[in-house]
């Protein structure tokens, strides 16, 4: 059985709302592995990461593409967007949830999981936050 995690707990209703829309614009599009990671304490520069993967450049690009829809659905739209015409690395920056949408090859090189490996990673379960 999943265990609710505790860092989650205490994240405002605005945040967990758009870290739900990007998973589930990430899950829609059919997006390869993604990750949940919770930065509070750890960054200054943002609250929660997401790192997922596309199987080629234009899924990269459609990802990008889908999440920025959705997150407009629900009234965000991102400081920044960088990458989208190269499309092997895309950065969607919407504050306090940053997204990293790589092409495999390109995640696997900058290894963002790695750098941050410290941070607690989050998964999401019938549309719940639990622990990895």
């Amino acid at each position: 059985m999943d265990v609710v995690c505790e860092v989650i707990i205490d994240i405002a209703a605005d945040l967990s709302a758009k870290v739900t829309a990007v998973y589930q614009a990430i899950e829609d599009k059919k997006g390869e592995s993604p990750v949940v990671l919770d930065l509070r304490g750890l960054s200054t520069v943002t609250d929660i990461l997401v790192i997922c993967n596309g199987h080629s450049d234009r899924h990269v690009q459609a990802l990008a593409e889908n999440i920025q829809v959705e997150m407009k659905k629900h009234g965000s739209l991102p400081l920044g967007v960088e990458g989208l015409q190269a499309g092997s690395w895309i950065l969607l920056d919407y504050e306090d949830v940053i997204v990293h949408i790589f092409h495999e090859p390109v995640r696997a090189f900058y290894d963002l999981e790695g750098i941050w490996s410290d941070a607690p990673r989050l998964e999401f379960s019938d549309g719940m936050v639990v622990c990895a």
